[in-house]
């Protein structure tokens, strides 16, 4: 268990809030030396630290607080990185280049009156409701406890004209409540006890998204998760895309909601492995996965039997007809990043296949057009760390000719069956393997189509569905225990290799 320690500028400064153990001036923070701790001290050592100290600047007491909490080796809020980027302003303009159309939004709805808005964010929650996704997405970009931004209108465009951290004794009455609101909620170890700190010795946080339609785990494969962890002894919990700036307080990242690159997904998976946490799913595993234009290239280039396959860019329409050289209709059409079957089609003719490309065109400069291979279900090879894990049949939703069909106003979905990988055919197996080494060491589901003898990959997911009842019908509660050795195993060597 990751003890926790707020530094303050003065103990005073705390008064307003409830009492708490973890609290530490900076003066004492500061004059910690690891060599000269006594045994009770190194045992209860902080690997936490929310730094709440004024002086903030280059050099000043606040940032020689986060510099040392990284030279010991914890994990701090603010890290040193985000105090420079505050500092500097090209910094911050680099990491906030993406909020225009947010303001943008936020104007046209009317959420920002006047010509100037100063927005107070204590670890990213605001006192206006309207700016509570403003709030949000700045403490994504530039993790800090306590900010302060500032907002002009310029020739009707609203303009982030200043961001800097703001001070715990200047915060109004008002905002100490939300403070110590926002702080329970971004830190639930404020309020334990030492007793509950020692009962488990890793935290793991689940990035969930409780309203996705189509979630890589349902809600018993999320409690089976959680009772395996603990079982293991690791305190497992599940986060949202809102606990960004929690994420330092754990010592692992389980990515169980749909990931794209352009996402928050993908950002939290930056982050975590940042601070130093276990990540599945990487970012380098959501970066090859989650394109099928990569994957495709990166299947033929090593041999990986796949289907055959053109890629076509937008400067190819009006001749689409000379990328079909060698194929022959119906043929499947696909946007890179498409997932559950969306942004796939089957296009039977040249002239449906011109349709359909001008539609997807227009949100991609590259389309993957690939030869179909009907089959009545698909395999899905549950890899983990090398080994396989599970295997299960997809099948093909009724009348339909993907797993999911989407045409209609509901989604519908075809049968399962799991089997006994020793059941499954050696050569599904090996190309599932082949395929995964060519990714890395994570967690992934291979789906392939087996037709006859010819066994090809048709994609990579990097964070595969774990249903109850589905992928672990054959290993029961033994599947989320080795989903969670697995992350014992490298919480375990990380914490080795960094002398935590």
């Amino acid at each position: 268990m990751c003890p926790l320690r707020i530094v303050v500028d003065r103990l005073n400064d705390w008064r307003p809030y409830y009492p708490t153990e973890d609290l530490v001036s900076a003066d004492d923070f500061l004059s910690l030396d690891r060599r000269h701790r006594s045994s009770r001290d190194e045992q209860d050592r902080a690997t936490h630290v929310i730094n709440l100290c004024s002086d903030m600047d280059y050099l000043g007491s606040g940032y020689y607080v986060s510099l040392l909490a990284q030279a010991r080796g914890q994990r701090v809020l603010p890290t040193v990185e985000t105090l420079n980027a505050l500092a500097r302003k090209s910094l911050t303009d680099l990491q906030l280049d993406s909020m225009a159309p947010l303001l943008g939004e936020l104007s046209r709805e009317g959420q920002l009156p006047g010509d100037q808005v100063t927005l107070r964010l204590l670890f990213g929650e605001c006192r206006e409701p309207g700016l509570a996704r403003l709030a949000r997405r700045l403490f994504e970009r530039l993790p800090c406890p306590l900010l302060e931004a500032r907002l002009v209108r310029r020739h009707d465009l609203w303009r982030l004209v200043r961001l800097k951290p703001l001070r715990l004794r200047d915060l109004t009455v008002d905002e100490q409540d939300l403070f110590a609101t926002a702080l329970n909620r971004h830190s639930l170890r404020v309020w334990r006890t030492p007793k509950a700190r020692r009962r488990y010795r890793f935290d793991l946080a689940i990035l969930v998204d409780p309203q996705e339609a189509l979630p890589p785990s349902n809600r018993g494969a999320l409690r089976a998760f959680i009772r395996a962890g603990r079982r293991q002894g690791i305190d497992v919990s599940l986060i949202t895309r809102r606990d960004m700036g929690r994420l330092a307080e754990f010592d692992g990242l389980f990515i169980r909601e749909t990931t794209a690159l352009d996402h928050h997904t993908y950002r939290m998976a930056r982050l975590a492995e940042h601070e130093g946490l276990v990540v599945i799913d990487t970012p380098q595993d959501i970066l090859r996965c989650t394109n099928k234009v990569y994957l495709h290239a990166l299947l033929r280039a090593r041999g990986v039997p796949a289907p055959e396959g053109r890629l076509l860019k937008r400067g190819d329409r009006g001749r689409l007809a000379e990328s079909l050289r060698g194929m022959t209709f119906p043929l499947v059409l696909k946007v890179p990043d498409g997932a559950f079957s969306r942004g796939v089609v089957k296009v039977s003719d040249p002239d449906q296949l011109e349709r359909e490309a001008a539609k997807l065109f227009e949100t991609s400069a590259l389309l993957l057009l690939q030869e179909w291979l009907p089959t009545d279900y698909d395999w899905r090879i549950g890899v983990l760390d090398g080994q396989v894990l599970f295997a299960s049949c997809y099948y093909m939703a009724r009348g339909h000719w993907q797993i999911y069909d989407h045409s209609g106003g509901r989604v519908k979905s075809g049968g399962f069956t799991t089997h006994d990988p020793d059941d499954v055919p050696p050569a599904v197996l090996q190309a599932a393997l082949k395929a995964t080494r060519l990714i890395g060491s994570g967690f992934y589901g291979v789906d392939l189509k087996q037709a006859g003898e010819r066994v090809v990959v048709i994609e990579v997911n990097d964070n595969p569905n774990v249903d109850a009842g589905i992928e672990d019908a054959v290993l029961g509660n033994a599947l989320y225990e080795r989903i969670m050795r697995v992350f014992l195993t490298r919480m375990e060597a990380r914490r080795h290799q960094t002398g935590e």
